[in-house]
């Protein structure tokens, strides 16, 4: 397998730091790369071009205060924030949304998210299931299962890049490949080290630069092109492709990017925000990027969100380059003419209570909760549900976090109630079949 490694530097929690890409191994299940490539070929799958990003917000983003305002609830609920227009008539968001405000004709707000439990971590909104649910029945991740039933668009690029950083709070962390195994997982670039990461070559116990390596694999190239490659079939050649290409690399080299976009999506920073993820805004554009590049599935941990306590100085500190990054993420798409085939969620595990707490904070509120939805062909300049007169309960629409997960797949060509088998014989479903497909986003 090749292994992409970058520096060493020590976590929150006092382990040790190394950013990595790594790409799976060549031979499972008694099938080479060439033998899996060409059976993606044989099933059509190399061909297709929808991809999704899926941002995800550490610790559960207040809906009260950003996207969901209640002006007219009573002190102690409504907030410090007031809603402004936005650019789709009736829309309004939170006043610390300005850009996103003006690019609501290109996201579709959910308000009314309800089923989530009140559990810190992502395996709900990446694997559909709660964390002890996936965990014991083997669900693998949303990009496992994109790899598995969509697969690489050209051979070269892999299908799911994982932009989650290891976080301190474990549970926060990518939730894994499942039964799908590692063929499946998602290539995995650590966060923290990703604008200094380098492609190395372990030759003699040492690591060289990418430059080496890449200067090395040209020459191996011109060598062997007209000779060892010349005679045998294409899959083989898109194997050998696949193990010399730098379009990954490439793709998550954000310095490469137009100095001007690069600032209209705000830098951030890799520092980590309390025990969740940092809001490192290159990572929006590296997600960008990666789909453009062809990689069918990335996701990105965001933010810390669990404002038990400041809650307001909190959002005043760090919604505005929220604003920034996810405005310009969806400005980016549209621009580029990924509308059709990119989809971009961001959503986080749930909600944050009506009330107020003595500590100015609000605490975790399962019960009802939102999410933001662009790209994909989807209609979008549209609210979907409605919560109560203190955003405490769905009143209108009440949508199920799994029918998000499931209009996604649906955008990728992936039949939602599919069954994957797992070793032993036994199968696991890709959601339930209650699960259903969101009709106000086909």
């Amino acid at each position: 397998m090749l292994t992409l490694l970058g520096s060493s530097a020590p976590y929150c929690d006092g382990l040790s730091r190394r950013s990595f890409l790594q790409i799976g191994s060549l031979a499972v299940g008694g099938l080479s790369l060439p033998q899996l490539l060409a059976a993606e070929d044989a099933a059509g799958t190399g061909t297709r071009k929808h991809s999704v990003i899926m941002v995800y917000l550490t610790g559960g983003l207040s809906h009260q205060d950003t996207f969901d305002l209640k002006p007219d609830a009573p002190d102690g609920i409504r907030g410090e924030f007031t809603p402004i227009d936005s650019n789709v008539p009736g829309i309004q968001v939170g006043n610390l949304l300005p850009k996103t405000a003006q690019l609501m004709d290109k996201i579709a707000v959910i308000r009314s998210i309800v089923g989530l439990r009140d559990e810190h971590s992502s395996f709900q909104n990446v694997t559909g299931f709660p964390k002890g649910e996936s965990e014991r029945d083997g669900h693998p991740s949303f990009g496992s299962i994109i790899s598995h039933e969509v697969g690489s668009a050209d051979g070269v690029t892999p299908a799911f890049v994982d932009l989650f950083p290891t976080m301190q709070h474990r549970p926060y962390n990518s939730p894994g490949s499942g039964v799908l195994g590692p063929t499946h997982a998602g290539i995995k670039a650590d966060g923290e080290d990703l604008a200094s990461m380098k492609l190395r070559y372990i030759e003699g116990g040492r690591f060289d630069n990418r430059q080496k390596l890449l200067a090395s694999l040209d020459d191996y190239r011109r060598q062997v092109d007209n000779e060892q490659l010349s005679g045998v079939d294409s899959n083989y050649e898109r194997a050998f492709s696949v193990l010399t290409s730098s379009k990954l690399v490439d793709a998550l080299d954000v310095e490469n990017e137009d100095p001007r976009l690069r600032e209209r999506y705000g830098k951030g920073s890799a520092k980590h925000l309390g025990d969740g993820a940092p809001m490192w805004n290159d990572q929006l554009l590296a997600a960008r990027r990666l789909v453009e590049a062809g990689v069918r599935c990335v996701t990105v941990a965001y933010g810390f969100w669990d404002t038990h306590g400041n809650n307001f100085g909190h959002l005043k500190k760090h919604l505005p380059l929220f604003d920034t990054g996810v405005s310009a993420l969806v400005q980016d798409i549209y621009d580029r003419g990924l509308d059709q085939d990119v989809s971009v969620v961001v959503w986080g595990e749930f909600g944050r209570t009506p009330k107020i707490n003595d500590k100015a904070g609000r605490d975790h509120w399962a019960r009802v909760s939102h999410a933001l939805l662009s790209g994909g062909n989807m209609p979008t300049g549209q609210v979907i549900g409605s919560t109560d007169k203190i955003a405490g309960e769905a009143q209108t629409r009440p949508v199920h976090y799994q029918d998000v997960l499931a209009t996604l797949y649906h955008n990728l060509g992936v039949e939602p109630h599919r069954f994957i088998r797992r070793a032993g014989g036994a199968t696991v479903p890709i959601l339930p079949g209650s699960a259903r497909i969101i009709s106000e986003l086909t």
